[in-house]
């Protein structure tokens, strides 16, 4: 059986969160106040986070589609858990919509989409085939290398001279309505909601007491990262290009230029943000087979992967017409009428049931001693 470190569940989790938010800046409606929205989201996040530990809490060495049957009964448990695998395979097809979109944009333009879908899915495939311990080995030693390395860019923009605070004022100058339209639902499911999909991999952590904390303290590194380049996009570029700009943060580094001689480094962040993407579509990849050899009760989950890569690639080139649709569905739909009621309602009642059902094997316990 494979085994995770507790630091390597924390690198999965902050390219999770972070993934594809980065990308496409979904806060840049708030305007001067993005960051301010991302904050806000984050603190949110972390109840939902604690909502989803606590059920894996309640639900000890279960992952998530098994939680469902054991509080359930298979009757309704069994359907309710194929939600969440269709909702992995439709989410990885969406970065891949992603990704479709930023490669011919930026680091290789005039590549064919299907091609940049194709390369990237058969990297997903061979990881996922060799397991899950390689994709967390990877990211341990990835992700300190790429915070370096976006520190670095946050000080060359101070240093180029391009960044004015005043474009950040007035704080709060549209109220705070235009705020909770991002943090709700978009803000809360986008980027923290979608950490209960790592409660496929929770049951693999060898110190599964402290997923808890380290994930919190996860959400909390990604929600400031996030916000660091929202703050940072307003304070460079102005609030009125941040909301007409499909990527931001690409524009950014775009800015940076130090005595004609650190300059285009936009490539760099480009760069950064498909490994973002990549793992993030990965762990979704993984949490989709995990989660369908489960149901199915299949020993071996790597005969499901070609047959569910090719789910993922037809869903991935055929979902949206074009970028504006495809960030409208992101933003207006997806997070309303598919995370919200995935990731928040159905475990509310998951929890309200699995506190129930607790309760009352204590009383029965009870009765049985005094008895």
């Amino acid at each position: 059986m494979e085994r995770i470190s507790i630091f390597q569940i924390f690198t999965l989790t902050v390219f999770l969160q972070i993934g594809t938010t980065v990308i496409f800046g979904f806060a840049s409606p708030a305007g001067r106040d993005a960051w301010l929205a991302i904050l806000i989201s984050t603190i949110v996040g972390i109840l939902v986070v604690l909502l989803h530990t606590y059920l894996f809490a309640l639900n000890p060495g279960l992952t998530l589609v098994e939680w469902f049957p054991a509080q359930f009964g298979r009757w309704l448990g069994i359907p309710l858990a194929w939600l969440y695998p269709l909702l992995f395979l439709y989410s990885m097809g969406r970065i891949f919509s992603d990704l479709k979109a930023l490669i011919p944009s930026t680091l290789l333009p005039g590549t064919p989409p299907w091609f940049i879908v194709v390369t990237i899915l058969v990297v997903i495939m061979y990881c996922v085939f060799s397991g899950i311990e390689v994709l967390a080995r990877f990211t341990e030693y990835l992700l300190p290398s790429l915070f370096i390395l976006l520190i670095i860019e946050l000080i060359l923009l101070f240093s180029s001279g391009v960044v004015n605070l005043k474009n950040l004022l007035p704080i709060l100058g549209k109220g705070g309505g235009e705020i909770w339209k991002i943090v709700w639902p978009t803000g809360i499911t986008q980027t923290f909601g979608e950490t209960l999909t790592l409660a496929m991999i929770w049951p693999l952590v060898k110190s599964p007491e402290k997923i808890r904390k380290v994930t919190i303290v996860a959400t909390i590194l990604s929600g400031l990262t996030i916000a660091s380049f929202s703050f940072m996009e307003v304070a460079v570029l102005s609030e009125g290009i941040v909301q007409h700009t499909i990527y931001p943060l690409y524009l950014l580094v775009k800015q940076i230029a130090i005595a004609d001689f650190l300059e285009n480094l936009d490539a760099l962040v480009a760069l950064n943000m498909v490994i973002f993407a990549y793992i993030k579509a990965t762990i979704y990849f993984f949490a989709a087979v995990r989660s369908i050899q489960l149901l199915l009760n299949i020993n071996d989950g790597r005969s499901l992967i070609f047959p569910l890569a090719l789910v993922t690639y037809f869903w991935g080139m055929s979902m949206s017409r074009n970028i504006t649709e495809h960030l409208y569905i992101g933003i207006k739909i997806f997070p309303l009428y598919l995370w919200m009621p995935l990731v928040i309602i159905l475990p509310i009642v998951l929890l309200i049931v699995t506190l129930i059902r607790k309760k009352w094997a204590n009383w029965q316990n009870k009765q049985l001693q005094k008895g």
